[in-house]
Protein backbone atom coordinates (compact mmCIF):
# COMPACT_ATOMS: atom_id res chain seq x y z
CA UNK A 1 0.00 0.00 0.00
CA UNK A 2 2.30 2.60 0.78
CA UNK A 3 3.84 2.44 -2.86
CA UNK A 4 0.52 3.67 -3.74
CA UNK A 5 1.11 6.71 -1.06
CA UNK A 6 4.76 7.11 -2.63
CA UNK A 7 3.55 6.99 -5.86
CA UNK A 8 0.64 9.71 -5.01
CA UNK A 9 3.52 11.84 -3.15
CA UNK A 10 5.09 11.56 -6.64
CA UNK A 11 2.53 13.56 -8.33
CA UNK A 12 4.40 16.68 -6.96
CA UNK A 13 6.92 16.25 -10.04
CA UNK A 14 5.92 20.04 -11.29
CA UNK A 15 7.52 21.76 -14.22
CA UNK A 16 8.54 25.09 -15.02
CA UNK A 17 6.18 28.08 -16.79
CA UNK A 18 6.76 26.68 -19.84
CA UNK A 19 6.24 22.50 -19.68
CA UNK A 20 9.46 20.80 -19.49
CA UNK A 21 10.32 17.03 -19.11
CA UNK A 22 10.12 16.00 -15.52
CA UNK A 23 10.15 13.10 -13.45
CA UNK A 24 7.23 10.71 -13.59
CA UNK A 25 7.44 9.41 -9.91
CA UNK A 26 8.68 11.89 -8.00
CA UNK A 27 10.20 15.64 -7.16
CA UNK A 28 11.70 17.84 -9.43
CA UNK A 29 13.50 21.22 -8.52
CA UNK A 30 12.18 22.85 -11.85
CA UNK A 31 9.80 25.92 -10.47
CA UNK A 32 6.40 27.02 -10.95
CA UNK A 33 6.60 30.63 -12.63
CA UNK A 34 5.83 33.49 -9.99
CA UNK A 35 1.81 33.90 -10.12
CA UNK A 36 1.34 30.92 -11.77
CA UNK A 37 -0.70 27.86 -11.57
CA UNK A 38 -0.06 24.51 -12.41
CA UNK A 39 -2.80 21.37 -12.16
CA UNK A 40 -1.46 17.53 -12.09
CA UNK A 41 -4.01 14.79 -12.70
CA UNK A 42 -2.39 11.34 -12.34
CA UNK A 43 -4.57 8.15 -12.46
CA UNK A 44 -2.66 4.86 -10.56
CA UNK A 45 -3.47 1.92 -10.48
CA UNK A 46 -1.33 -1.00 -8.20
CA UNK A 47 -1.59 -4.73 -8.00
CA UNK A 48 -0.37 -7.05 -5.33
CA UNK A 49 -0.71 -10.93 -6.04
CA UNK A 50 2.60 -12.10 -4.64
CA UNK A 51 1.14 -14.07 -1.20
CA UNK A 52 3.62 -16.01 0.38
CA UNK A 53 0.86 -17.22 2.88
CA UNK A 54 -2.37 -19.95 2.53
CA UNK A 55 -4.93 -17.22 1.93
CA UNK A 56 -3.96 -16.09 -1.39
CA UNK A 57 -4.66 -12.57 -0.20
CA UNK A 58 -4.78 -10.56 -3.44
CA UNK A 59 -5.10 -6.39 -3.13
CA UNK A 60 -5.66 -4.03 -5.55
CA UNK A 61 -6.05 -0.40 -5.78
CA UNK A 62 -7.19 2.31 -7.92
CA UNK A 63 -6.31 6.33 -7.82
CA UNK A 64 -6.92 9.68 -8.95
CA UNK A 65 -4.83 12.33 -7.32
CA UNK A 66 -4.91 16.02 -7.71
CA UNK A 67 -2.32 18.63 -7.24
CA UNK A 68 -2.24 22.17 -7.26
CA UNK A 69 1.06 24.43 -7.72
CA UNK A 70 1.00 28.14 -6.84
CA UNK A 71 4.10 30.44 -7.92
CA UNK A 72 4.58 32.47 -4.41
CA UNK A 73 7.72 33.94 -5.70
CA UNK A 74 10.37 32.99 -8.11
CA UNK A 75 12.27 30.83 -5.85
CA UNK A 76 9.35 29.42 -3.53
CA UNK A 77 6.20 27.41 -4.46
CA UNK A 78 3.25 25.97 -2.68
CA UNK A 79 1.68 22.44 -3.09
CA UNK A 80 -1.17 20.85 -2.86
CA UNK A 81 -2.43 17.25 -3.26
CA UNK A 82 -5.43 14.82 -2.37
CA UNK A 83 -6.05 11.74 -3.37
CA UNK A 84 -9.23 9.41 -4.26
CA UNK A 85 -9.08 5.92 -3.32
CA UNK A 86 -10.47 3.20 -4.39
CA UNK A 87 -9.23 -0.23 -2.74
CA UNK A 88 -9.91 -3.98 -2.44
CA UNK A 89 -8.77 -7.07 -0.40
CA UNK A 90 -9.51 -10.31 -1.86
CA UNK A 91 -8.64 -13.35 0.58
CA UNK A 92 -9.75 -16.90 0.68
CA UNK A 93 -10.62 -18.47 4.20
CA UNK A 94 -12.57 -21.55 5.21
CA UNK A 95 -12.73 -22.80 1.78
CA UNK A 96 -14.91 -19.42 0.81
CA UNK A 97 -13.47 -16.19 -1.09
CA UNK A 98 -14.23 -12.96 1.17
CA UNK A 99 -13.79 -9.23 -0.99
CA UNK A 100 -13.17 -6.64 1.35
CA UNK A 101 -13.12 -2.47 -0.35
CA UNK A 102 -13.81 0.81 0.38
CA UNK A 103 -13.15 3.94 -1.70
CA UNK A 104 -13.17 7.61 -0.66
CA UNK A 105 -10.78 11.03 -0.59
CA UNK A 106 -7.91 10.15 1.48
CA UNK A 107 -5.17 12.66 3.17
CA UNK A 108 -4.39 15.59 2.21
CA UNK A 109 -0.98 16.91 1.60
CA UNK A 110 0.61 20.84 1.98
CA UNK A 111 3.96 20.89 0.79
CA UNK A 112 6.55 24.16 0.31
CA UNK A 113 9.61 23.72 -1.82
CA UNK A 114 12.33 26.66 -1.86
CA UNK A 115 14.91 26.75 -4.76
CA UNK A 116 18.33 27.51 -2.46
CA UNK A 117 20.82 27.19 -5.42
CA UNK A 118 20.64 28.00 -9.25
CA UNK A 119 23.46 28.00 -11.76
CA UNK A 120 22.59 29.17 -15.47
CA UNK A 121 24.33 28.45 -18.81
CA UNK A 122 23.68 28.67 -22.67
CA UNK A 123 21.47 25.30 -22.80
CA UNK A 124 21.69 24.19 -19.09
CA UNK A 125 20.12 24.73 -15.86
CA UNK A 126 21.29 23.23 -12.20
CA UNK A 127 18.96 23.42 -9.40
CA UNK A 128 18.71 22.38 -5.71
CA UNK A 129 15.59 22.76 -3.77
CA UNK A 130 14.33 21.25 -0.61
CA UNK A 131 11.15 21.01 0.30
CA UNK A 132 8.77 20.33 3.51
CA UNK A 133 5.38 19.25 4.25
CA UNK A 134 2.48 17.82 6.40
CA UNK A 135 0.37 15.63 5.58
CA UNK A 136 -3.70 16.29 7.40
CA UNK A 137 -5.91 13.56 8.66
CA UNK A 138 -8.60 14.52 6.08
CA UNK A 139 -9.54 11.24 4.74
CA UNK A 140 -11.94 8.54 6.45
CA UNK A 141 -10.13 6.22 8.68
CA UNK A 142 -13.01 4.47 10.85
CA UNK A 143 -14.85 3.00 7.94
CA UNK A 144 -16.38 -0.53 7.92
CA UNK A 145 -18.04 -3.32 6.24
CA UNK A 146 -19.91 -6.16 7.20
CA UNK A 147 -17.24 -7.85 9.01
CA UNK A 148 -16.42 -5.35 11.01
CA UNK A 149 -13.65 -2.43 11.07
CA UNK A 150 -11.48 -2.05 7.82
CA UNK A 151 -7.45 -2.79 8.24
CA UNK A 152 -5.57 0.51 7.75
CA UNK A 153 -4.23 -0.52 4.07
CA UNK A 154 -7.82 -0.59 2.58
CA UNK A 155 -9.26 3.30 4.87
CA UNK A 156 -9.10 6.16 2.64
CA UNK A 157 -7.65 7.87 5.10
CA UNK A 158 -4.68 7.59 8.42
CA UNK A 159 -6.08 9.70 11.46
CA UNK A 160 -2.53 11.06 11.24
CA UNK A 161 -0.93 13.82 11.36
CA UNK A 162 2.51 13.26 9.34
CA UNK A 163 5.86 14.87 8.70
CA UNK A 164 7.66 14.95 5.58
CA UNK A 165 10.76 16.46 4.07
CA UNK A 166 13.78 16.12 1.80
CA UNK A 167 16.06 17.54 -1.15
CA UNK A 168 15.48 17.26 -4.94
CA UNK A 169 18.09 18.26 -7.67
CA UNK A 170 17.81 19.03 -11.00
CA UNK A 171 20.43 18.84 -13.83
CA UNK A 172 19.02 20.18 -17.33
CA UNK A 173 20.54 20.17 -20.86
CA UNK A 174 19.08 21.09 -23.94
CA UNK A 175 18.67 17.27 -24.98
CA UNK A 176 18.37 15.16 -21.49
CA UNK A 177 17.49 15.79 -18.16
CA UNK A 178 18.56 14.36 -14.85
CA UNK A 179 16.86 14.37 -11.43
CA UNK A 180 17.76 12.92 -7.80
CA UNK A 181 15.92 13.07 -4.79
CA UNK A 182 16.57 12.11 -1.00
CA UNK A 183 12.60 11.96 0.86
CA UNK A 184 11.94 11.36 4.35
CA UNK A 185 8.29 10.74 5.67
CA UNK A 186 7.83 9.94 9.60
CA UNK A 187 3.91 8.96 10.90
CA UNK A 188 2.64 9.55 13.93
CA UNK A 189 0.25 7.12 15.98
CA UNK A 190 -3.73 7.32 15.29
CA UNK A 191 -6.73 4.65 16.44
CA UNK A 192 -3.96 2.50 18.10
CA UNK A 193 -1.97 2.38 14.71
CA UNK A 194 1.74 3.80 13.69
CA UNK A 195 2.70 3.15 10.08
CA UNK A 196 6.21 2.70 9.62
CA UNK A 197 8.29 5.65 8.79
CA UNK A 198 9.40 5.50 5.08
CA UNK A 199 12.71 7.08 3.23
CA UNK A 200 13.16 6.47 -0.72
CA UNK A 201 16.07 7.19 -2.97
CA UNK A 202 15.26 8.36 -6.53
CA UNK A 203 16.55 8.75 -9.75
CA UNK A 204 15.50 9.97 -13.01
CA UNK A 205 17.08 10.67 -16.79
CA UNK A 206 14.79 12.12 -19.34
CA UNK A 207 16.20 11.93 -23.29
CA UNK A 208 14.82 13.66 -25.95
CA UNK A 209 13.80 10.83 -28.52
CA UNK A 210 11.94 13.00 -31.16
CA UNK A 211 13.01 15.21 -32.57
CA UNK A 212 16.28 14.52 -32.78
CA UNK A 213 17.75 18.12 -34.13
CA UNK A 214 16.04 21.21 -32.68
CA UNK A 215 15.05 23.62 -34.72
CA UNK A 216 12.73 26.71 -34.93
CA UNK A 217 8.48 26.29 -34.74
CA UNK A 218 8.96 22.74 -33.07
CA UNK A 219 5.69 22.73 -31.02
CA UNK A 220 6.42 19.70 -28.88
CA UNK A 221 8.83 16.71 -27.62
CA UNK A 222 8.61 13.26 -26.67
CA UNK A 223 10.68 12.00 -24.21
CA UNK A 224 12.00 8.41 -22.64
CA UNK A 225 12.03 8.10 -19.28
CA UNK A 226 13.81 5.97 -17.43
CA UNK A 227 13.75 5.99 -13.13
CA UNK A 228 15.16 4.60 -10.30
CA UNK A 229 13.28 4.26 -6.93
CA UNK A 230 14.47 2.43 -3.69
CA UNK A 231 12.20 2.93 -0.73
CA UNK A 232 12.69 1.15 2.84
CA UNK A 233 9.81 1.71 5.18
CA UNK A 234 10.07 0.74 9.07
CA UNK A 235 7.90 -1.67 10.60
CA UNK A 236 4.23 -0.62 11.66
CA UNK A 237 3.14 -0.53 15.28
CA UNK A 238 0.23 -1.53 16.19
CA UNK A 239 -1.03 -1.49 20.04
CA UNK A 240 2.95 0.12 21.27
CA UNK A 241 4.69 -3.37 19.50
CA UNK A 242 5.90 -3.85 16.28
CA UNK A 243 4.84 -6.00 13.66
CA UNK A 244 6.64 -8.49 12.19
CA UNK A 245 4.97 -8.72 8.68
CA UNK A 246 5.39 -5.22 7.59
CA UNK A 247 8.04 -3.15 6.02
CA UNK A 248 11.12 -3.71 3.95
CA UNK A 249 13.06 -2.66 1.33
CA UNK A 250 12.07 -2.34 -2.32
CA UNK A 251 13.92 -1.55 -5.73
CA UNK A 252 11.69 -0.06 -8.52
CA UNK A 253 12.53 0.33 -12.32
CA UNK A 254 10.39 2.75 -13.87
CA UNK A 255 10.59 3.10 -17.74
CA UNK A 256 7.97 5.79 -19.26
CA UNK A 257 6.93 8.36 -22.16
CA UNK A 258 6.51 11.87 -22.00
CA UNK A 259 4.84 14.18 -24.77
CA UNK A 260 5.71 17.60 -23.66
CA UNK A 261 4.31 20.71 -25.46
CA UNK A 262 4.61 24.43 -24.59
CA UNK A 263 2.14 24.21 -22.05
CA UNK A 264 1.13 20.78 -21.33
CA UNK A 265 2.59 17.52 -20.92
CA UNK A 266 1.03 13.42 -20.89
CA UNK A 267 2.97 10.95 -19.32
CA UNK A 268 2.80 7.10 -18.30
CA UNK A 269 5.19 4.74 -16.69
CA UNK A 270 5.08 1.49 -14.95
CA UNK A 271 6.83 0.98 -11.95
CA UNK A 272 8.86 -2.90 -11.88
CA UNK A 273 9.76 -3.91 -8.32
CA UNK A 274 13.58 -5.21 -9.53
CA UNK A 275 14.10 -6.41 -5.70
CA UNK A 276 11.69 -7.07 -3.13
CA UNK A 277 13.50 -7.43 0.65
CA UNK A 278 10.43 -7.60 3.06
CA UNK A 279 9.28 -8.92 6.82
CA UNK A 280 7.97 -11.80 7.46
CA UNK A 281 4.89 -12.32 4.94
CA UNK A 282 4.55 -8.84 3.66
CA UNK A 283 2.62 -8.77 0.37
CA UNK A 284 4.83 -7.84 -2.44
CA UNK A 285 4.34 -5.31 -5.30
CA UNK A 286 3.50 -6.69 -8.23
CA UNK A 287 3.46 -3.44 -10.63
CA UNK A 288 2.08 -0.01 -10.27
CA UNK A 289 0.87 2.07 -13.86
CA UNK A 290 0.95 5.39 -13.52
CA UNK A 291 -0.33 7.64 -16.43
CA UNK A 292 -1.60 11.38 -16.47
CA UNK A 293 -1.69 15.10 -17.62
CA UNK A 294 -0.11 18.68 -16.19
CA UNK A 295 -1.22 21.70 -17.24
CA UNK A 296 0.54 24.99 -16.74
CA UNK A 297 -1.55 28.30 -16.51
Amino acid sequence: MKAVLKTGFATFCLAAGTAWSAPITFNTALPVHEGGYLLREQFVFMKNVDDSTSVGRNMEAIGLVSVLGYGVTRDFALFGMLPYFDKRLDVRMGGQDISRSQSGFGDLTLLGRYTAYEYNAPGQTLRVAPFLGIKAPTGEDHAHDGMGRLPPPLQPGSGSWDVLGGIVLTYQKLDFQIDSQVNYKASREANGFQAGNVASLDSSLQYRIWPHNLGAGVPAFLYGVLEANLVHSAKDRSGGAEDPNSGGTTLFITPGLQYVSQKWIVEAGVQIPVSQHLHGTTLKNDYVFTTGFRINF
